[in-house]
């Protein structure tokens, strides 16, 4: 008897965790993340929404019947139970009518713990990677997908650090263009074409006044079997600038000149640069970035808020070029890279 009771105690335990649903938030509308630990559960869903709705139906909700992903259920009725084992669980439900008409549909995105990353993989000891090409506010952040996992955006969320305001973020149609907007700050995001990254711009930022608080950006990545991650990363933009590459020209046979970057913020006077010079003594044809070759290690530093112009030494037979922030620890652009030829005046060769 006490065996018997025990059992009914314990069936009863096992029904009702069962049926607990797990953590869950709205991502978007339709758009259920579900979050999970590994252990058996349920996350119940509903086609009208209400009871209300079901009543102005004429209470026909046993001829609803539901699909996931395409496949019809066995499951009948206004409420739908999703089983969640461990990561599985994840789908777009469709709930229709007695003649098959759609008429309400979820996606379910599953969250596993937050320490497990799978669905894109660290470089350079990160999984995001964010930079900008000047001051002007706009920011680009790219992310490299696991090689059997990739997958799409599916949030994404902008904001400076201490803007304690609700933040509404919201896609376009396409999902492929993002506004996030308070009562305090401004960002616009565009999904690149590739998939590989996003560029954002703070609408409301001043490049000419310093930056008090930081950038605080996260992305949500899904991947085509229903999972999600998200990525976050905190900065200001003067921790990430990183100049375009310069271009280089001749000015006669001993002397090059170059010029600040299109793209960096202007007045230079404001914004000045430092470029570093290597003089190689070699062209280094065999070489795909002969700049970063061990032996071109003798550098000059110049700052210059103009065209610079420099005299290259009569045995250099190629010049490198980048350049940096002048008043801050900014990253160093890349290399441009420029051969010489003695033999021809006046010749421009650009690289």
């Amino acid at each position: 008897m006490k065996l018997l009771v025990c059992s009914i105690i314990m069936c009863a335990f096992l029904q009702v965790s069962c049926q607990n649903p797990r953590s869950y938030w709205t991502l978007l509308p339709n758009i259920l993340v579900v979050e999970v630990d590994g252990s058996l559960g349920e996350q119940p869903l509903s086609c009208f929404g209400s009871p209300e709705e079901v009543i102005r139906r004429n209470n026909n909700s046993q001829d609803i019947f539901w699909k996931k992903n395409g496949v019809e259920e066995a499951q009948r009725g206004n409420s739908y139970l999703v089983p969640l084992e461990e990561s599985l669980g994840g789908g777009n439900y469709t709930c229709h009518s007695k003649d098959g008409s759609l008429v309400n549909h979820t996606i379910v995105l599953i969250q596993e713990d937050k320490t497990k990353k799978r669905i894109l993989v660290k470089t350079d000891q990160d999984y995001l990677r964010c930079s900008a090409q000047n001051y002007n506010g706009e920011f680009h952040c790219s992310w490299t997908w696991h090689r059997s996992r990739v997958g799409k955006v599916a949030f994404i969320k902008a904001r400076r650090v201490s803007d304690n305001s609700d933040i509404q973020c919201s896609p376009d149609s396409s999902h492929q263009h993002w506004t996030c907007s308070s009562g305090q700050s401004s960002f616009s995001c565009s999904v690149d074409e590739s998939g590989h990254g996003i560029t954002c711009l703070d609408e409301r930022h001043c490049p000419y006044a310093e930056e008090s608080k930081k950038i605080d950006f996260t992305v949500y990545v899904r991947s085509e079997h229903f999972l999600v991650e998200n990525y976050s990363k905190h900065f200001y933009l003067s921790e990430i600038v990183k100049p375009d590459k310069v271009r280089i020209s001749t000015v006669n046979r001993t002397i090059i000149e170059w010029s600040y970057p299109s793209s960096w913020s202007s007045p230079y006077s404001y914004f000045p640069l430092t470029f570093q010079i290597a003089q190689l003594k070699r062209g280094w044809k065999r070489c795909d970035n002969p700049c970063a070759h061990p032996k071109a290690t003798k550098t000059w530093t110049v700052q210059s808020t103009d065209i610079c112009q420099f005299e290259v030494k009569r045995k250099a037979k190629a010049v490198c070029v980048r350049a940096r922030d002048a008043l801050g620890y900014s990253q160093w652009s890349d290399w441009s890279h420029f051969r010489l030829r003695r033999d021809k005046k006046n010749k421009k060769n650009k690289h």
